[in-house]
C-alpha cells in the first residue's frame, strides 16, 4: 500500500511540476512594423537568442510592412504587443488611446535626411528643399513628420515641399535613383545601399548618431520600441516584465558582441545574400541601440514637439506624454537579469 501511495505521490508531483511548467511559458503575439529594418533588430534578435524561453514566454513575432499596420494588428486584437516606433503612442494620446511603451531599444530613431544623388550640386542644406519633392515611407508616418519638424526648424515653411510617399527598402532606393524625388527619409538598410553605390551620398541629417540627435532634439530621441495599450500591460505585468527581461539582456549582449558575432546570429532571409552590405549597415546602426532599455523623458518631450509641429490634433490635446511610457519594468530588470540599467 505504501508503495503504491509513493508511486501515487510521485504521479502527482510530476503532473504538478509539468503543469507549472507549461503554465510559466505564457504566450505572447508581437506584431514588428517590417522586420527586416534593422531598426527592429533587437526584437528578432531576443528570439535567436532565446532570450524569451529564459524569460519564461513563449513569444510568436509576426512581421508586418510596417508599423501602422503593426499597430492596427494590436488595437483588433489580433497581437498582443507592438514593436514599433514610440511616436505612435503620443500620436494616439491626440485620439484618447491609451498605448503605453514600457521597454526601449532604439535610443535614436535612425532617420536620414538624405539629398537624391541627381541634386546633390543644388541641395546643399535644409533650406534648400523649399519647393523641392521629398520622399517619406507614407504621408503621416513617423518619417512625415520628421521631415516636416526639420523643415520648420530651419525656417522652411513645411507646406511648400511637395511630400510623396515612397515606401521603405527597394522601393525608395529606387525612386532616388531614378529621380523621383529630391531628397528623402530613409532608414538602414536602404541608406548604406545608397551610399555603396554614391560614395559622395549627401546627408543633411542623421539620426543614427548621437550628436545629431542630441543637437536636433535636444535629447535621446526614443525610436524602436515595445508597446501595447495600457489595459494590456495592466493585466499582464508577469508577461510585460518578462518581455522587458529578454530585451534588455539582449541589448546587453549586443554591446558586448561584435557586429560579425550579431550577423551571425540573425536569421538568413534578413541578412540577405550580400551580407558585407548587411553588416555595413549593421555597424552604422549599433550605436543607436539603446545600453539600457530606459526612455528618455527629453526624448519622449521631443517627440512630442515633433509630431505637435506637424499635426494640429496633437498640438491642441493638451497631451501628459509621462502617460505614454513607463520605466517601471526596466528598473524592476536589472534585479532580474544581472544587467545594470543605470
Amino acid at each position: 500500500m505504501n508503495k503504491i501511495i509513493g508511486r501515487v505521490t510521485g504521479a502527482l508531483l510530476a503532473l504538478t511540476l509539468s503543469t507549472g511548467l507549461a503554465s510559466a511559458a505564457s504566450k505572447v503575439t508581437i506584431a514588428i512594423g517590417g522586420g527586416a529594418c534593422l531598426c527592429y533588430l533587437p526584437t528578432v534578435l531576443a528570439k535567436q537568442l532565446g532570450e524569451y524561453e529564459k524569460a519564461g514566454l513563449e513569444v510568436e513575432l509576426v512581421d508586418l510592412k510596417g508599423g501602422s499596420d503593426a499597430l492596427k494588428a494590436v488595437l483588433g486584437g489580433s497581437a498582443d504587443v507592438v514593436s514599433g516606433y514610440f511616436d505612435h503612442c503620443v500620436n494616439l494620446a491626440a485620439k484618447k488611446q491609451e498605448m503605453q511603451s514600457f521597454v526601449v531599444y532604439d535610443r535614436y530613431p535612425g532617420l536620414v535626411l538624405v539629398v537624391a544623388p541627381s541634386h546633390n550640386k543644388e541641395i546643399n542644406s535644409i533650406k534648400d528643399l523649399a519647393g523641392k519633392k521629398v520622399g517619406v515611407s507614407a504621408p503621416g508616418s513617423s518619417t512625415d513628420f520628421f521631415l516636416k519638424y526639420m523643415l520648420k526648424k530651419n525656417g522652411v515653411d513645411p507646406t511648400s515641399t511637395a511630400v510623396i510617399g515612397v515606401g521603405l527598402g527597394a522601393t525608395a532606393v529606387a525612386a532616388m535613383q531614378q529621380g523621383q524625388i529630391d531628397a528623402a527619409v530613409m532608414l538602414d538598410p536602404s541608406v548604406t545601399v545608397l551610399q555603396g553605390s554614391y560614395p559622395d551620398l549627401k546627408i543633411l541629417s542623421d539620426t543614427r548618431t548621437q550628436h545629431d540627435t542630441l543637437e536636433v532634439f535636444g535629447g535621446e530621441y526614443p525610436g524602436g520600441a515595445l508597446y501595447s495599450t495600457v489595459a494590456w500591460i495592466a493585466g499582464h505585468e508577469k508577461e510585460t516584465q518578462a518581455l522587458t527581461n529578454a530585451i534588455v539582456a539582449t541589448l546587453a549582449w549586443i554591446h558586448a558582441h561584435t557586429p560579425e558575432e550579431i550577423m551571425a546570429k540573425m536569421p538568413e532571409e534578413l541578412v540577405g545574400k550580400d551580407k558585407a552590405l548587411y553588416l555595413a549597415a549593421l555597424k552604422n546602426t549599433i550605436p543607436m541601440y539603446s545600453q539600457t532599455g530606459k526612455m528618455d523623458p527629453k526624448g519622449a518631450d521631443a517627440v512630442l514637439a515633433v509630431f505637435s509641429t506637424g499635426s494640429p490634433d496633437v498640438a491642441k490635446a493638451n497631451i501628459d506624454v509621462s502617460k505614454t511610457f513607463t520605466n517601471k519594468f526596466v528598473e524592476q530588470a536589472k534585479g532580474t537579469t544581472g544587467t545594470s540599467t543605470k
